[in-house]
């Protein structure tokens, strides 16, 4: 009995560790934005398959993309004071149980692209490349923030793909604005990281311009970002609920800049997580309050 109550435990002390290493609670930054993009593809609802293999789609080339991270940052993440306690470095996963996640995660992206349309499944392996790319970009380029940002914003437009099966301006106009709102937070994050990344000759914003300088350009994409954001509620119907997302992004952009500081980083988690987390959430539920009352 005692051994079954074990083997119990540490599948799901397994899966806990799992649902850690992919950081499932940074869901938030993308999906919000991949449903936004897939009810304003259509005049009516997309249909239910559609929601269940965008669905499947997001899971599998995320937990690819931040499995893949965690196995090209490893020696790093273990060299890092800040990230040494991560289940890699720590040794509660072992690099092959990750590698299996990340091929089993890969696949299951590869196989619900291919269950929407075609077009769907010829883009995937260069989505999947982007994506799986963005981890040894921090090596080569201070852009990296940008390379990020591109993850994210490939999914508005992976689901406008999905829905119609044809490209259109208006999730072009979107991942642009999601490009740019998350390489700025993605330039806040790496503050905490700048002493460490210059040491070991990686590269960032921060590091390549001193933190006052990649905060004041942080700033700035932000700012464009926000600009992408209007656009887009234009084009997709403008209205009270969708301006109204808009401009409460604006106040949680401006909220998050207020939080830090280059000789402050205290409040950089809630500058991360909850300005960010709540903007996408707060701008998705809007938006599909707007397509409720068409």
């Amino acid at each position: 009995m005692e051994r079954v109550r074990t083997a119990g435990w540490g599948f799901l002390s397994g899966l806990a560790e799992t649902a850690e290493m992919i950081k499932l609670q940074h869901t938030v930054f993308a999906l919000p934005f991949a449903i936004i993009g897939l009810v304003t593809a259509t005049a009516g609802w997309p249909p239910a398959r559609v929601w269940l293999w965008v669905g499947v789609a997001m899971a599998g080339a995320r937990t690819a993309a931040m499995a893949f991270n965690r196995l090209a940052d490893h020696e790093i993440d273990a060299a890092n004071p800040r990230t040494a306690g991560r289940a890699l470095p720590a040794g509660r996963l072992s690099r092959r149980f990750v590698w299996i996640v990340t091929v089993v995660a890969s696949a299951l992206f590869l196989l619900a692209a291919a269950e929407l349309n075609r077009l769907c499944a010829l883009l995937a392996p260069v989505v999947l490349l982007v994506l799986l790319g963005y981890s040894l970009s921090k090596r080569v380029t201070a852009a990296s923030h940008l390379w990020l940002g591109l993850g994210l914003g490939i999914a508005p437009v992976g689901a406008w793909l999905a829905a119609t099966g044809r490209f259109a301006a208006e999730p072009f106009v979107l991942a642009a604005a999601v490009m740019l709102w998350v390489a700025g937070f993605d330039v806040i994050y790496s503050l905490q990281d700048e002493a460490f990344d210059r040491q070991h000759n990686l590269h960032s914003l921060p590091v390549r311009l001193g933190g006052a300088r990649a905060l004041t350009v942080a700033r700035g994409f932000h700012l464009l970002a926000l600009a992408g954001f209007a656009i887009f509620a234009a084009m997709a119907g403008g209205g009270v609920l969708r301006y109204g997302a808009v401009c409460l992004a604006g106040m949680l952009l401006a909220w998050q800049h207020h939080l830090v500081h280059p000789g402050d980083l205290s409040r950089v988690d809630a500058a991360f997580f909850t300005a960010n987390g709540t903007l996408s959430i707060v701008m998705c539920i809007l938006f599909l309050f707007a397509k409720m009352q068409l």
